[in-house]
């Protein structure tokens, strides 16, 4: 049974309170040019880089302790490595053309590069992909465990807590306030894994008491498994807040080196995320509820007050995550969708259509929420349609021979969402033989995909 003590509860209301004063400041610093409102002037230096880099990569925290707790070193090997990786070539090969394009977002670059259609198609899978839904629905969670509140309830109010400042203070509001929150995740963590080595002890005790694929680096998992992870995290090369936080930085160099020592921190951040994990399964080997492996084990070592400090850690995770979405979620409609579709070129308006996005984004992420309650369904059922489609182009759009025509473009944003479905469909449906059951969606759509842009690229390299 997991109780709060007044301490925790003076901890937590802090914490918001804070998160709201830091928000509130950022707004009054912010002007209605849309450079300005969307993305900070693109004036972001390297420290404020890293850490609103750093702190929004963790949404899935709640996951995350599910995973180490079932899987161990497992874990890290799918979760953080692939990451690692692919984020590492993204600073290589893109952040410096991205920066150097200066536009607002992913549909942006491929309007210019596809065309109109598909840059209007585009915008739809990235508000689709960036929906807040997982991560209001985690914060919600928390909020209804401390405050003892309904699930609806606890949804207003975790969404009112980021919109009360994002209408004013967009980017800027959502950068401060992730700064913030970087030095209370890793805090949180730390606190709690100091306090597990003092009262269980090191590595010893994890060894003893823990199976013994949980400390190898595939916990025991197939090749194909571990082989879809890696697949999944091709995500990195299209994912619109990475893209946003380069259009954002003052310059090409500062993304490029920011991306790099994010990678070195994400490192050391899943170095505690895993270890809390790991002792949480060898302190509490029978949990029937994975996923509260990390409340349970901060329940059974945290004094009051200290729990309510780790309480704030996995808020502050999440939070950072849930205010970098709904504001993509809501430039994404706002920009590329209703300024465009409006035809009025006046900056200003960019700032009232992307208000109207927040909202919008805000409802559907509220409704999508409290219908589907199932955060990993959420991730998967999304991930798994829209990666695919818009993935290859991406790459093509900043490197000339990866790029195909304007009708190939919006063919392969469409196909390959439909093959991910349809696969998706068949599966659930439990129709496939066994051996095609394991193949997942992403990767159909990833294959449909591919045959579809490297058809394109040898159709626009023939002779007329």
């Amino acid at each position: 049974m997991i109780s709060f003590n007044y301490l925790d509860y003076c901890v937590i209301i802090a914490f918001f309170l804070v998160i709201l004063a830091i928000g509130y400041f950022a707004a009054k610093n912010t002007n209605n040019e849309s450079e300005d409102y969307l993305l900070g002037g693109r004036k972001v230096g390297l420290f404020l880089f890293v850490l609103t880099n750093v702190s929004t990569w963790y949404g899935g925290i709640l996951g995350m302790g599910e995973f180490s707790y079932n899987y161990g070193l497992a874990s890290w090997f799918t979760q953080g490595l692939p990451y690692y990786i692919f984020a590492f070539i993204f600073a290589l090969l893109f952040a410096e053309k991205i920066r150097k394009a200066s536009l607002f977002t992913i549909p942006d670059k491929i309007t210019e590069i596809y065309g109109p259609k598909a840059g209007a198609i585009s915008a739809l899978v990235v508000f689709i992909l960036v929906s807040p839904a997982p991560y209001l629905l985690m914060v919600a969670n928390l909020v209804s465990l401390i405050f003892n509140l309904n699930l609806f309830v606890s949804l207003l109010i975790s969404l009112l807590l980021v919109l009360v400042f994002m209408f004013q203070g967009g980017y800027k509001s959502d950068l401060y306030t992730d700064a913030f929150e970087f030095f209370v995740m890793f805090a949180g963590f730390i606190v709690i894994l100091i306090t597990a080595y003092f009262v269980y002890g090191g590595f010893g005790f994890l060894k003893a008491n823990l199976p013994a694929a949980h400390l190898t680096l595939t916990g025991g998992a197939s090749p194909v498994y571990i082989t879809v992870w890696f697949f999944i995290a091709l995500w990195t090369f299209a994912d619109p807040g990475f893209h946003q936080r380069c259009y954002a930085a003052k310059d090409g160099g500062i993304a490029r080196k920011g991306i790099i020592i994010s990678i070195v921190l994400w490192f050391f951040f899943d170095f505690l995320t895993t270890t809390t994990g790991l002792y949480a399964r060898a302190a509490l080997p029978n949990l029937t509820t994975p996923s509260q492996s990390y409340l349970i084990l901060a329940e059974k070592l945290l004094a009051p007050g200290v729990k309510g400090f780790f309480y704030i850690a996995l808020l502050a995770t999440v939070l950072s995550t849930l205010n970098s979405f709904l504001f993509i979620s809501a430039t994404t409609l706002g920009r590329d969708f209703f300024y465009k579709l409006a035809g009025k070129k006046e900056d200003f308006l960019i700032k009232r259509y992307t208000n109207i996005g927040l909202l919008i984004s805000a409802i559907t992420s509220v409704a999508l929420a409290y219908l589907l309650p199932s955060v990993i369904g959420l991730w998967y059922t999304i991930g798994s349609l829209f990666i695919p489609g818009i993935i290859f182009l991406v790459a093509g759009a900043y490197y000339p021979k990866l790029k195909v025509g304007k009708n190939i473009a919006v063919a392969e944003i469409i196909i390959a969402v439909i093959a991910s479905a349809t696969w998706l469909f068949l599966k659930n449906a439990n129709v496939l033989p066994e051996y095609l059951s394991q193949i997942e969606p992403m990767i159909t759509g990833l294959v449909f995909a591919l045959v579809i842009h490297l058809y394109g690229m040898k159709i626009k390299d023939m002779p007329a």
